[in-house]
């Protein structure tokens, strides 16, 4: 009997190997330096530093975690009879990554190994919570959201990814979720308005005046996630298949249409287009198409991205603005209106706009959507949205509690804290031009760490602990 060939065993296909790893890694580069960028240009320049750190503990963390037991929560065999999550388990022996991927509650399959399965699903879960930090950006207690990653990665993330792409219920009934819109969107918008609340909101003066201190640096953040999405998108028919340039294609067509209306309607509301209207039409863009991406037609895809282009910016430019409980929730980044909101739209949408062939294409049994005669569709989307936003408002709300009550960590910063940031959190200044000594470091870490003779210079000599600083503006 020959030996068994480690290097090109029978079932790898090397074509979907090398397009499943390039589209992982585009999935990790939106989150860093991605969002991690986008993050430190949209705050106040004193949360530069720990908004941009929480995405960057965020993405390490999830890791760890995910291969010692979440991706089998998320991806293994049906833990029991309820089919909501799998068995926990570590994935990390050799003989776990050199096998074929495998879900073993759905029989599917896959040409490559699973060690290139596991890092591909890991990015997705990454990202979910770092979305989900914009809207706890600019207060949320550092020590806390460490402890809030691995919970809500456990027992929050893995029970909508087993149910939607894991062979769990949902997807045992025929919801259609392409990349995440339910899983990751509506996921994280949920939670994150849920976690606001218990949180609590900012500064009274840091919710007036929160202006982005680097809208470029934004940008550049921007620009990494509408490229990344290409991955995001095109990596999930699992294979380097016609079905993934499509969903490429969608993507980008709806996006651009979503930025275009999103923009139109702040010029002709607001009489000016602004730059971070346009990212945010452009992630309400991605977001919608996100569960539609390689089962609609381009057509279909147009429509989504006018959709999303309009219905969030009402949500948040109107009922944001106006209406409880967005008023009263301290949302920093919008998550509701971006992510569950336009998640919600795209989920709709794709039970309407689902075509047969691209169903068909996607390997999945649905016949496609309303305009395929399928009615049914509309309402498994809906039965699916609510069970994500159910889940969430739960399991949020009872990890906020657990850390809060049970472990004793606050999850708000104090107002002293508040008043300084980065420098009272971290002991760190985003823009630490020149060797000046700001008055905010007497008595931190850093400043204690200093040689005596620069501290001699700080006080004495003319640096800038002896004047005072302006007031921060947001700039």
């Amino acid at each position: 009997m020959s030996a068994y060939n480690y290097t090109t065993p029978d079932w790898l296909d090397t074509g979907d190997n090398a397009w499943q790893l390039t589209a992982a890694t585009l999935v990790g580069l939106q989150s860093i330096p991605g969002l991690v960028v986008m993050y430190a240009g949209l705050v106040k320049r004193k949360w530069a530093v720990n908004s941009a750190f929480m995405a960057f503990y965020a993405f390490a963390a999830v890791l760890i975690c995910w291969v010692l037991w979440a991706y089998k929560m998320g991806f293994g065999e049906q833990w029991g009879s309820a089919p909501f999550v799998g068995t926990p388990g570590p994935i990390q022996t050799i003989d776990n990554e050199l096998i074929q991927a495998l879900f073993p509650t759905s029989g599917l399959t896959a040409n490559y190994p699973m060690s290139t399965m596991v890092y591909f699903q890991f990015v997705f879960a990454a990202i979910t919570l770092i979305l989900l930090a914009g809207a706890l950006l600019g207060r949320m207690n550092f020590k806390a959201w460490m402890l809030f990653v691995p919970l809500w990665l456990t027992f929050s993330y893995t029970v909508g990814a087993f149910s939607l792409w894991g062979g769990g219920f949902l997807a045992q009934r025929g919801v259609i979720d392409y990349s995440g819109g339910y899983v990751i969107h509506v996921s994280s918008g949920t939670a994150g308005f849920v976690a606001a609340y218990w949180v609590g909101p900012r500064l009274p003066q840091d919710r007036e005046d929160f202006r982005p201190n680097n809208v470029l640096l934004a940008l550049v953040g921007a620009g990494i996630l509408w490229t990344g999405w290409n991955g995001f998108n095109g990596g999930d028919p699992y294979a380097a298949s016609a079905d993934a340039g499509a969903a490429v294609l969608n993507t980008n067509i709806a996006t651009a249409m979503s930025l275009l209306v999103w923009t139109s309607l702040d010029l002709i509301f607001f009489k000016k287009p602004a730059v971070i209207g346009a990212v945010q039409g452009m992630i309400t863009g991605l977001v919608a198409i996100t569960p539609a991406a390689g089962v609609v037609a381009g057509w279909g895809a147009i429509i989504i991205g006018a959709l999303s282009g309009s219905i969030p910016w009402i949500s948040m430019n109107y009922a944001g603005k106006k209406f409880f409980p967005w008023t009263y929730v301290d949302d920093t980044l919008g998550v509701y209106h971006t992510h569950l909101c336009a998640g919600v739209v795209g989920g709709m949408a794709t039970g309407l706009f689902a075509t047969a062939e691209g169903c068909a294409a996607f390997a999945i049994t649905n016949p496609g959507g309303a305009i395929e005669g399928n009615w049914k569709q509309v309402w498994l989307q809906l039965v699916g949205a609510l069970f994500i936003i159910g889940l969430n408002l739960v399991m949020t709300s009872i990890i906020c509690l657990f850390i809060k009550h049970v472990c004793r960590i606050n999850l708000r910063m104090s107002d002293a804290e508040l008043l300084i940031g980065d420098d009272a959190i971290h002991g760190e200044d985003a823009y630490a031009f020149g060797d000046a000594v700001q008055p905010s470091l007497r008595g931190s870490p850093r400043r204690e760490m200093m040689p005596l003779h620069e501290l001699e210079e700080g006080n004495g000599k003319g640096h800038a602990t002896t004047t005072t600083l302006p007031a921060e503006t947001g700039y």
